[in-house]
C-alpha cells in the first residue's frame, strides 16, 4: 500500500531501462519504495539498472517483457501481479524513432507506432485490469508534450503519443472512483540517451526534473503532470496557433 504521504511500497516499470523511470524509482526507493519489478527486453542494462537500485536498499526482481508482443502481455504482466499487490505501475517504454528515415520506410514508421501506442494500449489495461482487482493503485504513463500539437519534425512520434495521451485520458475516466489513480506525464525535451545529438529544444529538462515532478503529482494525486510546469501554458498557446502559422514556425 502507499504510505500517508502517496509514495508506493510496491513498483512495476514497464520500461525498465528507461532513464524518466529509474531516475523516478531512485527517487521513490530513498522515500519508501521497497519492492521493484523491472520489465524489459533481457539486457546487460537491465541488470545493471536492478544492480544499482539493490544497492540502495530495495528488493528488485527483473521480468522479460516486451512491448511489441503484446499476445504475452497478460502471462507476463499477471505472474508479477500473482506475487503480491503492485502501489504502481509506470509506464515507460517508448521509442523516437528517425522523422526522415522513418518517412522513408512505413515499416519502420510502424513500429514506432506499435511501441509506444499499441504496446501502451495492451499493457496498460492489463496492468489497469489487474489495479482495479486489487482496488487500489497508479498507473503513471510517459506521454510527451510531442502529441499535443503536430510538427513538422516529429509528427510519427508525436501521433503515436498524441494516441497513448487520450487513451491514458479515457482509462483514467474509466477507472475513475475504483481506488485506481491515472497519472498522465507531459515533458517536453528531455536531455538523455534517446535524443542525444538532437538539437536542444526551449524549456528543456532531465530526467531527474521529471522524476521530482511525478513524486510530487502522485503526492496531489494529480491527473496531469507537465514538465516542466510552464509547458501547459506554451502548449495551450501552440495547440490554437493556424496551422499557416505553425508551417512557418521552426518547431
Amino acid at each position: 500500500m502507499k504510505d500517508a504521504f502517496g509514495i508506493p511500497q510496491s513498483l512495476l516499470v514497464l520500461g525498465g531501462t528507461s532513464e524518466i523511470a529509474l531516475a523516478t524509482v531512485r527517487r521513490l526507493v530513498v522515500r519508501r519504495t521497497r519492492t521493484v519489478w523491472l520489465a524489459g527486453r533481457p539486457s546487460p542494462g537491465l541488470e545493471s539498472a536492478a544492480t544499482e537500485l539493490r544497492a540502495l536498499g530495495a528488493e528488485v526482481r527483473t521480468v522479460a517483457f516486451d512491448a511489441l508482443d503484446p499476445e504475452s502481455h497478460e502471462a507476463v504482466l499477471g505472474k508479477v501481479f500473482a506475487e503480491g499487490d503492485i502501489d504502481m505501475v509506470l509506464l515507460a517504454f517508448g521509442i523516437l524513432g528517425d522523422q526522415a528515415h522513418d518517412e522513408r520506410e512505413p515499416v519502420a514508421a510502424v513500429r514506432v507506432a506499435q511501441t509506444n501506442y499499441t504496446g501502451a494500449v495492451s499493457a496498460g489495461l492489463v496492468s489497469a485490469r489487474a489495479l482495479q482487482s486489487q482496488g487500489h493503485g497508479s498507473l503513471v504513463v510517459l506521454s510527451s508534450v510531442a502529441g499535443e500539437r503536430a510538427r513538422r519534425a516529429d509528427f510519427i512520434y508525436g501521433s503515436s503519443k498524441a494516441g497513448l495521451d487520450v487513451f491514458a485520458q479515457g482509462l483514467g475516466d474509466a477507472l475513475h472512483g475504483t481506488g485506481v489513480h491515472v497519472m498522465v506525464v507531459r515533458p517536453g525535451f528531455v536531455r538523455s540517451r534517446m535524443t542525444a545529438g538532437l538539437e536542444e529544444a526551449p524549456l528543456a529538462t532531465t530526467p531527474e526534473a521529471v522524476a521530482t515532478a511525478i513524486e510530487l503529482g502522485l503526492r496531489r494525486r494529480s491527473e496531469t503532470v507537465w514538465v516542466p510546469g510552464a509547458l501547459r501554458v506554451v502548449m495551450s498557446a501552440v495547440r490554437h496557433l493556424p496551422r499557416a502559422v505553425i508551417r512557418r514556425l521552426p518547431l
